[in-house]
């Protein structure tokens, strides 16, 4: 008899198909929803993402993927990890959990940064010498029971703990190892009480794997599962992100039941653990891309497993690269997208039925599957053939590309001297970093306008009603450097994909970035280029109303390459490059049209940064240059801005350096201005504006806490070099909040250019 092959997932969306969950969480913390009907929402939420993974025919369903917040956040809450500062008392209650992660009136929230290379964030773990761990059954548990009363095969995934410590921020001078006893006593526990419910398998994810970890934390490996193996739950150790080949020996020795990998990312690790695979251990292959909505190439995914098959039998399992969570719900809501190519993609939903192809191709042969293979493979080729996939002028512009192009008329302090002429700021020049809030009469005026329901003149009116109050209040609050306010964009890549050629746009394919803020990634499935300015006349017209310095506002290339769905038809950098071309043109129009201080966002840089360090070097020349290729066009007097946030920089500073803005603003406030440390030491050579408070917050912090940190900044950065202003942009805040925080960002940086030399 024929080995059956198992197929499950590492994890799935969990807004729901129309973010039911971001509507139910924002309800909760409006004081609209009280906390037992949260619940009843999630439970909704969970037994239908269960119920679609039944019936595809997934041998398991996925329980611990779901959170309120953030996967790793709910490790914290699990095991009683609160820092001591929230005062929570050894446990964290569902107030305690949102506390954490939104911050009160006395305590700023935890640190966020991206997860790995992707574009969702966690929240940082904090931890030190005080540091308790106990178990709270009150935490995932209770979905445990509900799935098994739901009649499902349970297999409990959750982030494993050397992930969850590496991925922590430690107290100075603390060894992160010296909490792993306590941590292995947790989840122990854990898994104790999982076994006499019933589970089946326990998937620990460690994502880090993929990265180069120093040699104790390698050893500590053995020493994990080695105790945790003891618990009597069969343990799939899933990697993904990347390739682990270089650790496949020990891995192979490993006291787990299974191991994942990632063969998206990595299908050349494959041969490593194919040879002497141990015959008692499960493999688990993510042949499915769980990053991007591109259809999958059965037939390929097919031929890789061949040999797996051939090795292991019942003993390969199969599945998507990486949790779902990266990618939007359900295609069938598409129905808006040009019918072509949508029928290029897949979103969480379909990819759950090419797991079940895959599936019945090996278990009963591909003529069991022949029509659904043969789809797959005609509308790769039609992809692949489409004229709309590629322009043979842009192709041509990017290969005239020379080291010209890259180039600013002049050094820095040229530049400066020059920008300062013409400007004439103050000390410590005060300004924001581009969107104010987004509130229900702009949204509504802007899907009106989107559904015919309003005329473009009505559409513009309205917008430019918008911009005069928002340069009224900056000028009312006193900042020196203006922002029109972005009323017209409903997202920072979404806005410009919309009047690029070689995109397109979906209705509902929204992707958790963080907390109850959920994106929705434009698609790039052809050759870029702009037809004609996208943001000229919004600027021109902010700046006609004001005689202070008004900024033009972009998303930078590398933006807009990483929080796009990418074509995997063309090299990344070939897709960067075509992108910068498009905003040069773009930043060429604001300046002719009198813009002197035009900002190009870059987030991005640090996500698109290769796990290995031996891949960063190519990676960062061809960012670098992508960047710059955008910006060198301008005068010397024309002072280009970017903003970075929420990312770890100091391991590469000289590429930050190299974009060489006059202007790089970041995020610093929720790690007290540590960020900035590596600045100072690293002599970044041109201005810079650290964040003095959290945007993602509703908190509104004092005048002494502003102070604080705007004087840990002076101490290491000098005064004519210092911008100040928010960590990031205002669209999320409601305006007597932000008008508040503003009010007190300026009265502090006043203050503290009354006392300069």
């Amino acid at each position: 008899m024929t080995a059956s092959i198992a197929t499950h997932i590492l994890g799935f969306p969990r807004i729901g198909a129309r973010r039911e969950l971001k509507a139910a969480v924002e309800a909760h913390w409006q004081g609209r929803l009280a906390a037992d009907e949260l619940h009843c929402v999630a439970a909704g939420l969970r037994a239908r993402h269960w119920a679609q993974q039944k019936a595809a025919g997934l041998d398991f369903v996925t329980v611990g993927d779901f959170a309120f917040y953030d996967h790793l956040h709910n490790v914290t809450a699990l095991f009683s990890a609160a820092p001591e500062r929230f005062g929570l008392g050894g446990t964290v209650d569902l107030a305690g959990y949102f506390a954490m992660a939104r911050g009160t009136a006395q305590q700023p929230a935890l640190a966020m940064k991206k997860w790995f290379d992707t574009n969702y964030h966690y929240l940082v773990p904090e931890i030190g010498p005080r540091t308790t761990v106990k178990l709270d059954r009150g935490w995932l548990l209770p979905e445990v029971r509900e799935a098994l009363a739901l009649g499902h095969q349970v297999k409990v995934a959750l982030p494993g703990p050397l992930t969850w410590l590496w991925l922590a921020a430690a107290e100075p001078g603390f060894d992160k190892l010296r909490l792993l006893s306590l941590l292995l006593n947790g989840y122990f526990a854990l898994l104790s009480e999982l076994a006499q419910l019933g589970v089946r398998w326990v998937q620990l994810d460690e994502p880090v794997l993929s990265l180069d970890l120093p040699p104790d934390w390698i050893a500590a490996y053995g020493v994990v599962y080695r105790e945790l193996a003891g618990a009597g739950l069969p343990l799939l150790l899933a990697s993904y992100f990347g390739g682990v080949a270089e650790h496949a020996a020990w891995l192979k020795r490993l006291p787990i039941a299974g191991l994942h990998l990632d063969l998206v990312r990595a299908p050349g690790q494959l041969d490593a653990f194919l040879a002497d695979w141990p015959a008692d251990k499960v493999l688990s292959l993510g042949v499915i891309d769980g990053r991007n909505l591109w259809r999958s190439d059965l037939s390929r995914a097919l031929a890789s497993l061949a040999a797996a098959r051939a090795t292991l039998g019942e003993r390969l399992w199969v599945s998507a690269s990486c949790s779902l969570l990266h990618v939007p719900h359900d295609l069938a809501q598409e129905t808006r997208l040009d019918p072509r190519i949508r029928s290029w993609m897949a979103f969480a939903e379909q990819k759950l039925g090419e797991l079940a192809v895959l599936k019945r191709a090996l278990n009963e042969g591909e003529a069991a599957v022949a029509e659904p293979l043969q789809a797959a493979a005609t509308a790769i080729e039609d992809r692949r053939n489409a004229p709309s996939t590629r322009r043979d002028e842009v192709r041509a512009r990017v290969a005239a590309l020379n080291e010209r192009d890259t180039q600013r008329q002049s050094a820095f302090a040229e530049r400066i001297a020059a920008q300062q002429a013409v400007l004439q700021l103050p000390k410590l020049p005060t300004t924001t970093i581009g969107s104010f809030p987004q509130t229900a009469e702009i949204r509504a005026a802007r899907a009106a306008f989107k559904a015919g329901k309003s005329g473009e003149a009505d559409y513009v009116a309205a917008m430019q009603n918008e911009i005069r109050f928002v340069v009224d209040r900056q000028e009312r609050l006193g900042l020196d450097v203006l922002v029109h306010g972005e009323p017209e964009r409903n997202d920072m890549v979404e806005y410009f994909g919309e009047q690029l050629d070689g995109y397109a746009f979906t209705q509902f394919g929204w992707v958790q970035s963080y907390g109850s803020r959920c994106v929705k990634p434009p698609v790039i499935y052809g050759d870029v280029s702009r037809p004609k300015a996208m943001t000229v006349e919004w600027s021109r017209y902010a700046q006609s109303l004001t005689s202070r310095p008004m900024k033009g506002m972009l998303s930078g290339p590398l933006t807009m390459l990483f929080w796009s769905f990418v074509r995997d038809d063309l090299p990344r950098r070939e897709v960067a490059l075509q992108l910068a071309l498009a905003l040069r043109d773009e930043v060429l129009d604001l300046e002719a049209a009198g813009i002197r201080l035009i900002q190009i966002d870059e987030p991005t840089i640090r996500e698109g940064l290769p796990l290995k360090k031996a891949d960063w070097p190519e990676y960062l020349d061809w960012a670098v240059r992508a960047f710059r290729i955008t910006a060198a066009g301008v005068r010397d007097e024309t002072q280009i801005h970017t903003h970075m946030c929420y990312s770890e920089f100091n391991d590469i500073l000289p590429a930050i350096a190299a974009l060489d803005a006059d202007v790089i603003t970041i995020e610093t406030s929720r790690s007290r201005m540590k960020l900035l440390e590596g600045f100072a030491e690293f002599r970044y050579p041109n201005d810079i504006g650290p964040g003095l408070y959290d945007i993602h917050s509703p908190r509104v912090p004092a005048a002494d806490e502003m102070s604080e940190l705007l004087q840990r900044a002076l101490e290491v950065v000098p005064a004519e070099r210092l911008w100040v202003n928010p960590d990031c942009g205002l669209k999320t805040r409601g305006w007597p909040e932000t008008e508040a925080a503003l009010k007190t960002m300026v009265a502090t940086a006043r203050a503290a250019r009354a006392n300069l030399p």
